[in-house]
Protein backbone atom coordinates (compact mmCIF):
# COMPACT_ATOMS: atom_id res chain seq x y z
CA UNK A 1 0.00 0.00 0.00
CA UNK A 2 1.83 3.56 -1.48
CA UNK A 3 -0.03 5.18 1.82
CA UNK A 4 1.74 3.76 4.31
CA UNK A 5 5.19 3.92 2.37
CA UNK A 6 4.57 7.63 2.90
CA UNK A 7 3.70 7.68 6.29
CA UNK A 8 6.62 5.87 6.65
CA UNK A 9 8.98 8.28 5.45
CA UNK A 10 7.64 11.27 6.79
CA UNK A 11 7.74 9.48 10.75
CA UNK A 12 11.33 8.50 9.51
CA UNK A 13 11.82 12.07 8.42
CA UNK A 14 10.87 13.02 11.67
CA UNK A 15 12.66 10.64 13.58
CA UNK A 16 15.94 12.04 11.54
CA UNK A 17 14.86 15.84 12.46
CA UNK A 18 14.84 15.34 15.93
CA UNK A 19 18.03 13.36 16.34
CA UNK A 20 19.12 16.02 14.52
CA UNK A 21 17.99 19.03 16.87
CA UNK A 22 18.67 16.91 20.10
CA UNK A 23 22.54 16.02 18.65
CA UNK A 24 22.90 19.84 18.14
CA UNK A 25 21.69 20.57 21.66
CA UNK A 26 23.57 17.93 23.14
CA UNK A 27 27.19 19.49 21.39
CA UNK A 28 25.74 23.08 22.34
CA UNK A 29 25.62 22.18 25.92
CA UNK A 30 28.71 20.15 25.89
CA UNK A 31 30.49 23.58 24.30
CA UNK A 32 28.89 25.30 27.18
CA UNK A 33 30.24 23.01 29.98
CA UNK A 34 33.89 23.09 28.15
CA UNK A 35 33.89 27.11 27.99
CA UNK A 36 32.44 27.39 31.75
CA UNK A 37 35.52 25.17 32.59
CA UNK A 38 38.04 26.88 30.77
CA UNK A 39 36.25 30.10 32.12
CA UNK A 40 36.68 28.63 36.14
CA UNK A 41 40.48 26.97 35.22
CA UNK A 42 41.21 30.77 34.73
CA UNK A 43 40.13 32.15 37.08
CA UNK A 44 41.95 30.01 39.52
CA UNK A 45 44.66 31.02 38.17
CA UNK A 46 43.82 34.91 38.80
CA UNK A 47 42.15 34.52 41.96
CA UNK A 48 43.03 33.56 45.58
CA UNK A 49 40.94 30.79 47.04
CA UNK A 50 38.89 33.43 49.10
CA UNK A 51 38.26 35.02 46.29
CA UNK A 52 37.81 32.70 44.50
CA UNK A 53 35.59 31.47 47.47
CA UNK A 54 33.11 35.02 47.44
CA UNK A 55 32.97 34.40 43.67
CA UNK A 56 31.06 31.41 44.67
CA UNK A 57 29.23 33.19 46.98
CA UNK A 58 28.34 35.88 44.59
CA UNK A 59 26.96 33.00 42.08
CA UNK A 60 24.51 31.51 44.44
CA UNK A 61 22.85 34.72 45.37
CA UNK A 62 23.22 36.86 42.02
CA UNK A 63 24.46 34.62 38.97
CA UNK A 64 24.15 37.37 36.33
CA UNK A 65 26.25 39.87 38.26
CA UNK A 66 28.67 36.65 39.06
CA UNK A 67 28.92 36.20 35.28
CA UNK A 68 29.86 39.69 34.62
CA UNK A 69 32.44 40.02 37.52
CA UNK A 70 34.08 36.70 36.13
CA UNK A 71 34.35 38.45 32.51
CA UNK A 72 35.79 41.76 34.16
CA UNK A 73 38.16 39.70 36.13
CA UNK A 74 39.54 37.77 33.25
CA UNK A 75 39.67 40.74 31.28
CA UNK A 76 41.50 42.07 33.59
CA UNK A 77 43.82 39.63 34.08
CA UNK A 78 44.38 39.37 30.33
CA UNK A 79 45.02 42.72 29.87
CA UNK A 80 47.51 43.24 32.88
CA UNK A 81 45.41 45.91 34.44
CA UNK A 82 45.13 44.19 37.40
CA UNK A 83 48.21 41.85 39.75
CA UNK A 84 47.47 38.39 39.94
CA UNK A 85 46.30 36.19 41.81
CA UNK A 86 43.71 39.10 42.88
CA UNK A 87 42.97 39.06 46.75
CA UNK A 88 39.54 39.21 48.27
CA UNK A 89 40.08 42.86 49.13
CA UNK A 90 40.61 43.85 45.82
CA UNK A 91 37.77 41.55 44.94
CA UNK A 92 35.39 43.31 46.67
CA UNK A 93 36.73 46.56 45.24
CA UNK A 94 36.17 45.52 41.70
CA UNK A 95 32.67 43.89 42.58
CA UNK A 96 32.06 47.79 44.01
CA UNK A 97 32.90 49.02 40.72
CA UNK A 98 30.81 46.95 38.95
CA UNK A 99 28.03 46.34 41.46
CA UNK A 100 27.75 50.58 41.29
CA UNK A 101 27.06 50.15 37.42
CA UNK A 102 24.60 47.83 36.89
CA UNK A 103 22.58 48.90 40.21
CA UNK A 104 19.49 50.67 39.39
CA UNK A 105 18.38 53.78 41.50
CA UNK A 106 15.13 54.36 41.60
CA UNK A 107 13.53 57.57 42.80
CA UNK A 108 9.48 57.87 43.74
CA UNK A 109 7.95 61.52 43.52
CA UNK A 110 5.31 61.71 46.55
Amino acid sequence: MEGEGIVDREIEEIRRRKLEELQKKAELERQAQIAAAQRRAALKQILTPEALARLDNIKVVRPELAEALEQQLISLAASGRVKVPIDDATLKKILESIYSQTRREYRFKL
